[in-house]
């Protein structure tokens, strides 16, 4: 370690039970997530958002590279062009780059190419994923494991929004190299989703679908 800048660690030990009771606590929330297709136009506050990428913001990543960079759509006019781009890439996909075996599994959910939600939503999310940072003299510098760190932010972000009342949806229309066009990110960057963050609207239903148990999830050896 010598040569190196390090701090000391910030970790508070809890009694067992404490840890179980957040476990349990924690579990009992998340289980609760849903993935929503009607929101209601009604304003989430933005320090809410905000806290919510300073969290996904605070995720592991290869060699703290810390790959990913985040747009938060809010304006009428920017959701209504990602929108109209997203519906005609939807359109494709469901008329003819899909395959049967995909539209079969995606039938019980009741997807299709009408994505109103990306203009009612309060915001859209965009999350990108950075292939290159820069050093300290502006040399372009190779980042590591970006999908890997990039989807382990997008989780923690989606946990923060949930356990602040924020509903999402997570959104992938292929491709979405639009995005970089619409909200002026380079090319070096690959849209990674479109997380969809606001209130369920009044009435909204979602397929009743289950998750697997944990026997079917996991093995302890």
């Amino acid at each position: 370690m010598a040569g190196k800048d390090f701090a000391p660690l910030e970790f508070e030990p809890l009694e067992e039970a404490e840890m179980c009771r957040r476990a349990s606590g924690f579990y009992q929330l998340m289980r609760r997530r849903r993935t929503v297709r009607d929101f209601s136009a009604a304003p989430v506050p933005r320090a809410v958002i905000e806290d919510a990428i300073r969290t996904a913001g605070s995720a592991p990543s290869g060699a703290n590279m810390q790959p990913w960079h985040f747009v938060v759509a809010e304006s009428a006019e920017i959701k209504h062009r990602i929108r109209q781009a997203a519906e005609e890439e939807e359109r494709e996909f469901y008329q003819r780059r899909a395959s049967e075996e995909w539209l079969e599994a995606l039938e019980p959910l009741g997807t299709d190419a009408h994505k109103p939600f990306l203009e009612t939503a309060p915001y859209l999310i965009v999350v990108f994923l950075k292939k290159f940072s820069s050093g300290a003299e502006g040399e372009r510098r190779k980042n590591y494991y970006t999908a890997e760190s990039v989807g382990i932010a997008t989780g923690m972000l989606i946990a923060a929004l949930h356990n602040a009342g924020v509903a999402t949806l997570t959104h992938t229309p292929s491709p979405m190299k639009f995005l970089n066009e619409i909200l002026g990110r380079p090319a070096t960057e690959k849209p990674y989703m479109i997380l969809v963050a606001g209130l369920p609207a009044e009435g909204a239903e979602v397929p009743a679908i289950d998750k697997k148990p944990l026997e079917e999830i996991a093995d302890f050896v």
